[in-house]
């Protein structure tokens, strides 16, 4: 489903991706992990086209992004639901036109058929009876159901988890990893998670990669993570600030 060859990306003198290459396959939830800084936002933001690799190529089901016009490129960033870090959901919204925003915006759909699916997907997810709240009127845990829904409202072929669990409590964390397991069974989603959770992430994932010196220094499933010699990703899953990894280096 996703494809990377070769992409490298700067700003200015910056290098922030260094000759990347990866493949996530279709109905996989892939995790990606790395320090803080490592390029990992940057990386995603090319894989939605939201930014153009210097060299290389971005393949979505089969398509290279990087050589498609505006309008084409648009409709392929249809194909992707996204679930942002902090939710991101609208303030002046209720939670009902959140969850429909796409809808309102991109189909000939009624009101009543998008409250309708609005309702459905709300259920989905174990929100209902919501609709008329704000998100503000909403625990954190809750909202990151909220914008889930908004994500998979309209049957993305792509999911990306933006640090899904940051900033909610033990048990709503537990409540979104069991949504998400569940809605990747259900839907048969391809699923990217990009979380410093690693207890969250490998709980999730099928194969996951690690990013360092914008570079993809390890790829495989959870088996070849047990097996590696990596001295950095070992320290990196230990979390230690010793080792060969500096306090500087991402």
């Amino acid at each position: 489903m996703i494809k990377i060859k070769n992409i490298y990306k700067s700003f200015g003198e910056k290098v922030i991706l260094k000759g990347v290459n990866l493949t996530v396959g279709k109905g996989e939830t892939f995790l990606m992990i790395g320090r803080s800084g490592a390029g990992k936002t940057v990386l995603l933001k090319n894989i939605i086209g939201l930014l153009t690799p210097d060299i290389g190529s971005v393949y979505i089901d089969g398509v290279d992004i990087t050589q498609l016009k505006k309008k084409q490129l648009e409709k392929v960033r249809l194909q992707f639901g996204i679930v942002f870090q902090h939710s991101a959901l609208f303030d002046f919204l209720n939670v009902g036109e959140n969850v429909g925003f796409f809808l309102y915006q991109y189909t000939k759909l009624t009101k009543k058929e998008i409250r309708e699916k609005v309702k459905d997907t709300l259920a989905l997810v174990g929100l209902e009876g919501i609709e008329d709240l704000y998100p503000y009127e909403l625990s954190g845990g809750m909202q990151k159901r909220v914008a889930i829904a908004r994500a998979v409202i309209y049957k993305p072929k792509i999911i990306i988890y933006d640090e899904p669990t940051t900033g909610i409590d033990p048990i709503a964390v537990d409540k979104i990893v069991s949504l998400i397991e569940d809605l990747h069974h259900r839907l048969s989603i391809t699923s990217l998670v990009v979380t410093h959770d690693l207890e969250v992430g490998l709980k999730l994932a099928d194969r996951l990669a690690f990013l360092l010196g914008g570079k993809i220094i390890f790829e495989g499933d959870k088996k070849d993570l047990d097996e590696t010699k990596d001295e950095r990703l070992k320290q990196f899953l230990s979390g230690s600030s010793g080792g060969p990894i500096k306090e500087m280096e991402v």
